[in-house]
């Protein structure tokens, strides 16, 4: 079976494999894209320069629900393009046409998704006692890399190697509100890259601004010298045993900033982000942003 929509839409089970996103997901999806996309096609058609006129030229053996089809496959799945090309009946040169067409469009769609939330407002739990010291509204960052191919060059690729991972990698911040949606994706850093300099470079802090707070693990120490109303687990006291009262806080504040290693989990569950990046770094950013979204889009249901 080709995997196009009009056929695969009638195997949930497999359309949901394929995609991680149920039938009526993916239509939502659709709805929301489509004028996304013929917009994109009308300025491609229209570039100043275009030798042909609008209409001459081979024909597109998908259309325009299915290419977004096939990136959202590609994503999830992340096959090889000639694997891509077999799955909905085109070439290789098709595949590698329409994906990087159609994925800037998953990217602004993803964006959409992450935009104008109240980080406190939805699910907000009531907060633990022991929690009284820290923001009652807050974003919880973290990071995750992914491996790169090592670069050729060996100035790019010392610049690249992850002494935490042993590998060249690409750093990739997550920041989710306490329901666990995601709301904000930085562009992606390079592995060495220090978490709190990630968050402090991305301009997160200054558009939260100080009413809303940051919850970060132990690599985000020291971050209220930047953001007064960022919190982050108490520290062992040094050649001291910790304290009953700190395990306590600690467990609570685990509690509370676990979301966002669900939100990660969600994210690499897409093998075009769990599995080594085989495109040289190209639309890193734009491929983490559309995974967002679809992350979003699958959570709100």
């Amino acid at each position: 079976m080709i995997a196009r929509y009009a056929g695969l839409r009638r195997h949930p089970a497999a359309f949901r494999a394929l995609t991680g996103l149920t039938v009526p997901q993916f239509d939502a999806l659709w709805v929301a894209v489509a004028p996304r996309l013929a917009d994109a096609e009308r300025a491609r058609l229209t570039r100043p320069g275009r030798r042909r006129a609008i209409g001459a030229g081979h024909p597109f053996a998908l259309d325009e629900r299915d290419r977004v089809l096939l990136t959202v496959v590609w994503l999830r799945r992340y096959p090889i393009y000639e694997v891509l090309g077999l799955l909905f009946g085109v070439s290789q040169e098709t595949a590698v046409r329409t994906v990087p067409r159609v994925l800037p469009i998953l990217e602004a769609a993803g964006l959409d998704r992450m935009r104008g939330r109240d980080p406190g407002k939805y699910r907000r739990p009531d907060l633990d006692e022991l929690l009284r010291e820290t923001p009652e509204v807050a974003v919880i960052v973290d990071t995750f890399e992914q491996r790169i191919e090592r670069p050729t060059d060996r100035a790019t690729a010392d610049a690249y190697y992850s002494g935490k991972k042993k590998q060249h990698t690409l750093k990739v911040q997550v920041a989710v509100d306490e329901g666990g949606g995601i709301v904000d994706i930085p562009p992606s850093a390079r592995g060495p890259t220090n978490d709190l300099t990630l968050l402090r470079t991305s301009g997160l802090p200054e558009r939260l601004g100080p009413e809303i707070g940051i919850l970060g693990d132990l690599a985000y120490v020291g971050i209220r010298a930047f953001h007064p109303t960022g919190a982050t687990p108490r520290r062992k006291p040094r050649s001291r045993p910790r304290p009953p009262e700190d395990v306590a806080f600690n467990t609570a504040f685990a509690r509370r900033r676990v979301r966002v290693e669900h939100a990660i989990g969600q994210l690499r569950s897409f093998e075009a982000l769990a599995q080594r990046d085989r495109h040289h770094r190209r639309l890193h950013t734009a491929r983490v942003r559309a995974v967002a979204g679809l992350v979003n889009r699958r959570l709100a249901g």
